[in-house]
């Protein structure tokens, strides 16, 4: 698998995963490679510099003050960040024990509050065929980055 940091033709920067560098091309040619934010099908690869991690020793932690803060960039990035506040803010963080809260509360076995965390795919579908209320985040949970 090969990650390509990608610009559509309204300048729009995204990433996506291929199986090879061929397969992009393949894919790119027959006009399936698309922009996530206006579906164009001019897409080129951009200029991405190689991932660098840091020795352990050397390494941040994520909640350390001075843990650099990546600006959003675009308008979807800025969405993204803003929602990641909003659900922080206004709701707690459960881990990986979502799916088990989330049913305690539907049952009524607890009250009912906004909550937020992790489940694997057999736990959602499982929640959502019991009628439990539930969508997927498009941010990871802070406290579960690094």
């Amino acid at each position: 698998m090969i990650r390509y940091a990608l610009k559509c033709s309204d300048a729009h920067s995204f990433e996506s995963w291929f199986k090879s560098s061929d397969a992009f091309d393949s894919l790119r040619a027959a006009g399936l490679v698309a922009c996530p934010v206006c579906d164009a099908t001019d897409v080129q690869k951009a200029i991405m510099a190689p991932p660098v991690r840091a020795s352990r020793k050397a390494a941040v932690k994520p909640d350390a003050p001075d843990h650099p803060v990546l600006t959003p960039t675009t308008d979807a990035e800025r969405a993204v960040a803003e929602l990641r506040r909003k659900v922080q803010e206004n709701s707690d963080y459960v881990g990986p024990g979502f799916a088990a809260e989330a049913r305690k509360m539907h049952v009524g076995d607890i009250p009912h509050r906004s909550i937020y965390g992790e489940a694997n795919l057999g736990e959602a579908k499982q929640l959502i065929e019991d009628g439990i209320p539930v969508a997927p985040l498009p941010f990871i949970p802070q406290r579960k980055t690094n």
